[in-house]
């Protein structure tokens, strides 16, 4: 028989969470109600009553050729972004967990960039892309490419520059996560691997990725979500063009509620982009059981 807890523990427990569920609710739960009840309203801030509108909003996104064109171009920043930030990282943590002796500084070497401030990276990158006057360009052409891509000049390679200075910044961050995975696989199943002749490539196939693949699938996730939230580089480094090339989601809806102060209409488009992640997290973690090993 289970024996009930005293009153006072109860009481306890409440206190003990009641700060965090407070600011939870102020800062999380009570914004995202909201938000959801401006998506059915015309509301554009100011202090004006809005107005109850339905599914206007949700029926002018359909026929959106903008709204369009920024969720094609943040599906292709996705496509571009996951794969390169997880290759590099991977990468970046199997070398730094054979290499010893160098781990600490190239650790903080790889990480550097993810702490430092992305409006101060995008100002740089900037600059090195610049078709003109970039050292980038410089390089390319000192090596024997006569024409060098115009970078974010060029609608064809503005998204293609914001991805990888985006990875470029974020891989250090992952690869922490992937050492760590790393370093929780026992020595000795490599030990069981080499004395049965398994050269590297099979100990890596058949040890390293099935020990990894929850370190893998949570890289993944957070990697999925996160460029889907991106703003800052596209913000500073093309403030979404050349044309619309490089105007993803949330810089759409910053345009929508802080410049065109359609809010009610923003706060929709924020509905859309939050059952897309939401979607995309559980197919996610529906084929988690397919290919994750515990």
């Amino acid at each position: 028989m289970k024996r009930r807890l005293p009153y006072r523990d109860y009481a306890t427990g409440t206190l003990f969470i009641l700060p965090a569920f407070v600011l939870f609710a102020v800062f999380i739960l009570y914004p995202l109600v909201y938000g959801f009840y401006m998506s059915f309203t015309d509301y554009g801030g100011f202090n004006i009553k809005p107005n109850f509108t339905g599914l206007a909003n949700y029926k002018k996104l359909l026929g959106d050729a903008y709204f369009q064109i920024s969720l094609k171009n943040n599906l292709i920043y996705t496509a571009l972004f996951v794969p390169l930030t997880m290759l590099f990282a991977l990468l970046a943590a199997i070398a730094l967990n054979s290499v010893l002796h160098l781990r600490q500084y190239l650790r903080v070497a790889f990480y550097f960039p993810y702490i430092t401030s992305m409006v101060s990276i995008a100002i740089v990158w900037g600059l090195l892309l610049n078709p003109e006057r970039g050292p980038v360009n410089h390089i390319l052409k000192a090596i024997g490419i006569a024409h060098p891509p115009e970078w974010l000049m060029s609608s064809d390679w503005a998204l293609v520059a914001v991805v990888l200075v985006a990875v470029w910044k974020s891989f250090g961050y992952y690869m922490i996560i992937l050492l760590a995975g790393l370093q929780g696989i026992p020595e000795y199943l490599y030990e069981s691997a080499r004395l049965d002749g398994a050269g590297r490539f099979k100990q890596f196939l058949y040890i390293t990725l099935p020990s990894l693949s929850p370190t893998l699938f949570m890289v993944l996730v957070l990697t999925v979500i996160n460029s889907f939230q991106v703003f800052d580089l596209v913000s500073v480094m093309t403030d979404g063009g050349p044309g619309r090339s490089t105007n993803v989601l949330v810089f759409r809806i910053y345009q929508e509620a802080f410049i065109h102060y359609r809010m009610g209409y923003a706060a929709s488009m924020s509905v859309v982009l939050f059952l897309i992640i939401m979607i995309i997290s559980i197919v996610q973690f529906r084929l988690e059981r397919k290919w994750v090993t515990y």
